[in-house]
This record gives C-alpha cells, sequence and structure tokens, in this order.
C-alpha cells in the first residue's frame, strides 16, 4: 500500500512540474513583419552579412555567386561569380562568407584554400591564406558551425576531427581498419597575423558509426549508418568573442569569455518529447525514405547519409555503380526523449541572444528558442512557412531565406 502512495505521490509531483515549466515557457508567436522582399532570384540563400550601412552581401552557393542588395533589397550588384577569367571568381566549390574588421568581409574560397578580402564596396581587395589546408571545408558554415572573429582578431571555427584509417594487410586480401570517429570536437582560434592556431575548448558531437565494404568494381566504399536523430552540443560566437556552447544532455549553454573564463546556465526550460516505440520505428522508416528519394535525384548521400566515395578499384570515383541500400540504426538505439535541437541550429543575433531551432514543430514548422546572456528563455519564435533564417542585423533586423520551388529569394523581417 505504501509503495502504491509513493508511486500516485511521484506521478503527481511529475505532472505538476511538468504543467508549471509548460506555464513558464513564453508563448510561442510568429516572427514580426516583412519589411522589405528581393525581387532578384537566387539559387539558395547560404548566409548574408549586415554591413554598417544597410546593405547585405548574400552568399548564393548554388548559382555559385556572392552579390550586394541594398538596404531596401531593391538594387543588385554582382560581387564575386563563377566567370574563372576574371578576379572575381567565386571558385568552383560552394563558399562562405565571415564578418571581418568594420565593414569588410571575407569570402571563403574552398577550391584555392584561400581567403578573399571584400571591401566595403564590394570589390576583391586582395588575397589571404587560409588558416590550414584541412579545415578549408568547415570555415564555410552550416552544420559545422559559423566561424567568427573575437575581439584579439582571432578566427574561431570548429576544427575537423582527427583520426585516420589504417590500410589493408600487406597480402591485399583483407578490409582497411577503421577507427570510431572522436565523440568531440574542438573550437580553434586562429590568428591571421601570427599564422598560430590554440584550442579554445572541446564540445560533444554526434556518434557516428562507419560501414567498410569491398565494392563490386574491387574498391573499397564507407558509409555512415543512418541516425534520424542525431544527439551533440552546438555553439556559436558573439559579437564580443564570448563562445557559446549549447548542451544537448540537460539543454543548458555554457559561456567561455575571450579572457578563457568559464560560466554556466541554468537548464533552459523545454517541453520534452517521448517516443514511443512506434514512433522510433516511423523515425527509421522516414529517414531511409528520405535517402531513397535522395538518390533517385541525384543527391547520394542526403537525407542524414554521409557517403565517402569508393576507394581503388577501376572505378576509384564510384562514378555509375548501383549503391547498396542504406544502413539504418536500430529503433532500439534511438533516446527515449527527442532532442531538444539536431546539430547545426544555433546563430547568435547582432545582440547577443542565441536563436536555438528546436525540435519542437508546430503544424510542421519549428520553434525557435531565443536565449539571452544569461541563458534565459526570453521567447519562442515560429518563421514563416518554407523560411529559413539567413543572419541578423542590428536593432531586431533578421534576414530569410525564401524557397520558391527550384529558386529563392531573400527577405528583411523585424523579430518584433
Amino acid at each position: 500500500m505504501k509503495k502504491t502512495n509513493a508511486a500516485l505521490i511521484a506521478m503527481t509531483l511529475a505532472a505538476l512540474s511538468g504543467a508549471l515549466q509548460a506555464q513558464s515557457l513564453p508563448p510561442i508567436r510568429p516572427l514580426g513583419p516583412v519589411t522589405a522582399v528581393a525581387k532578384e532570384p537566387l539559387g539558395a540563400v547560404s548566409s548574408v552579412r549586415h554591413l554598417p550601412d544597410g546593405r547585405v552581401l548574400v552568399n548564393d552557393i548554388v548559382a555559385r555567386r556572392v552579390v550586394m542588395f541594398d538596404s531596401s533589397l531593391s538594387t543588385v550588384t554582382l560581387v564575386a561569380d563563377t566567370t574563372s577569367a576574371t578576379a572575381s571568381a567565386y571558385g568552383t566549390r560552394p563558399g562562405g562568407l565571415i564578418a571581418y574588421r568594420g565593414d569588410s568581409t571575407l569570402f571563403i574560397d574552398p577550391a584555392s584554400l584561400s581567403m578573399l578580402l571584400i571591401d566595403p564596396n564590394g570589390k576583391i581587395a586582395r588575397v589571404m591564406s587560409a588558416p590550414r589546408a584541412g579545415d578549408i571545408g568547415f570555415l564555410i558554415g552550416g552544420p559545422f558551425g559559423n566561424p567568427g572573429f573575437d575581439q584579439q582578431g582571432r578566427l574561431v571555427y570548429r576544427a575537423p576531427p582527427q583520426f585516420l584509417m589504417r590500410g589493408p594487410p600487406p597480402s591485399g586480401g583483407g578490409m582497411p581498419e577503421m577507427p570510431s570517429p572522436p565523440d568531440s570536437a574542438a573550437l580553434v582560434r586562429f590568428d591571421l597575423a601570427t599564422r598560430k592556431l590554440d584550442t579554445a575548448t572541446f564540445f560533444k558531437t554526434p556518434k557516428m558509426n562507419m560501414n567498410i565494404t569491398r565494392s563490386p568494381d574491387g574498391g573499397i566504399r564507407m558509409t555512415s549508418t543512418v541516425n534520424p536523430l542525431l544527439q551533440g552540443d552546438d555553439w556559436a560566437i558573439l559579437s564580443d568573442g564570448t563562445i557559446a556552447l549549447v548542451r544537448a544532455k540537460d539543454y543548458h549553454v555554457d559561456w567561455l569569455s575571450p579572457q578563457g573564463t568559464l560560466t554556466s546556465s541554468p537548464k533552459i526550460p523545454f517541453q520534452w518529447e517521448r517516443l514511443t516505440d512506434e514512433a522510433k520505428v516511423a523515425l527509421i522508416d522516414s529517414a531511409r525514405t528520405a535517402i531513397v528519394k535522395a538518390r533517385a535525384s541525384g543527391q547520394p548521400g542526403g537525407g542524414g547519409e554521409v557517403m565517402i566515395r569508393t576507394i581503388g578499384g577501376p572505378g576509384a570515383a564510384g562514378a555509375g555503380a548501383e549503391l547498396p541500400p542504406p544502413t539504418m540504426i536500430s529503433p532500439s538505439e534511438l533516446p527515449d526523449y527527442k532532442p531538444a535541437f539536431p546539430p547545426g541550429s544555433t546563430r547568435a543575433d547582432a545582440e547577443g541572444n542565441l536563436w536555438i531551432r528546436t525540435s519542437q514543430n508546430v503544424n510542421g514548422i519549428p520553434v525557435y528558442n531565443v536565449i539571452n546572456r544569461k541563458g534565459e528563455l526570453i521567447d519562442r519564435v515560429q518563421l514563416p512557412k518554407n523560411r529559413a533564417l539567413a543572419g541578423f542585423g542590428p536593432g531586431g533586423v533578421v534576414y530569410l531565406a525564401v524557397r520558391d520551388g527550384t529558386t529563392a529569394h531573400l527577405e528583411k523581417a523585424r523579430v518584433k
């Protein structure tokens, strides 16, 4: 009898705790009004750079060009394109934009392992060397976080994982040994003047399991086991150089100052979604379907799958080879609760707040948690449908990437 009463009391307290937490959450609200719409069609809006006078640089990674809009988004100027015969070539691979000193900007060109300095007039003033050749892919922003400069002028970014695959035995009959990818990554700081690099801190990254198989042409193919609910910490750099580390385990923020002091904020209130066995199976099936559709549209590796090209054999690039069925994680390996956010979901606005795209969806549209410098949840915002955050400006300005079927365009809106 006592055990039964204890269980009932525990359940009641848990229900009350959940109700109180729900009451403490700010109401979900729509983003403020759209104030300007660009008519210039774009392939895709990867990121934007708001300049002090209101103009904005846009990285169009699909069309491989950088364009500059005026403050009303009504006129556009070409900054870099794909014409290799000019001095303003974008390059053959998707690049990135990083705010630099004052109103200058760096364009990251992975193809040439260089950084192009864009002056306030949208002209490429000079070319600078990238920090390290192996790091160039982690400087373009996106799922690995958005690099930025601290007040000492050091470039802060996520470093690539450090692990090597051992080759097959000398006889040639075996398979190479694949070490386990690391479960953490380093955030590093690179001084452009001295070319010195140091490690600022580490954070947890999603666990990746790689599969190695022998392809029909004799080469070696590596693919990842697909996990539709990757769990890992996230990060962003604030305008004052503070590094915000968003922890996945209990959903709170650690703050690393430019001087190296680490402080922690309380847990962020969140309505955790429990996953039933049926929901886990549905997630696995949905991810598998997404990969198959991505492959059919000519995008192998889509839908959360990591694909590394075939090594060795007559078809070294794996071109034209039939890909094996995607290897999915077992439903029992999925967590009992959805992570609060997927990796690569955190951005910092001009006022020093964090915008975290959470796993919570209302009417199929994700909800953003807005966290202030104290680590407090101060707002919950939904963007209009088919919109994604592209960047921020001062005074509550936000830029949106809008998908219009096969093209895209840029919008400017108010936070409130």
